[in-house]
């Protein structure tokens, strides 16, 4: 496997675990924190973007 697919599946379960988090902390009263947590996927998603457009496929 290329590094390249590495940090794809990287970022992907990154940003899937924080989806989870959030999704938790939500449904267990933790509204606000669940809120921010959410915010950190578009984050993850979007530094991933960066860091891959800057690499060379091979």
């Amino acid at each position: 496997m290329s590094r390249h697919t590495i940090a794809k599946i990287g970022f992907l379960a990154a940003a899937a675990a924080s989806f989870a988090f959030s999704v938790g902390l939500w449904f267990n009263d933790y509204k606000e924190q669940g809120a921010f947590v959410g915010l950190w996927v578009p984050s993850i998603l979007s530094l991933g973007t960066l860091i891959m457009a800057g690499q060379k496929h091979e």
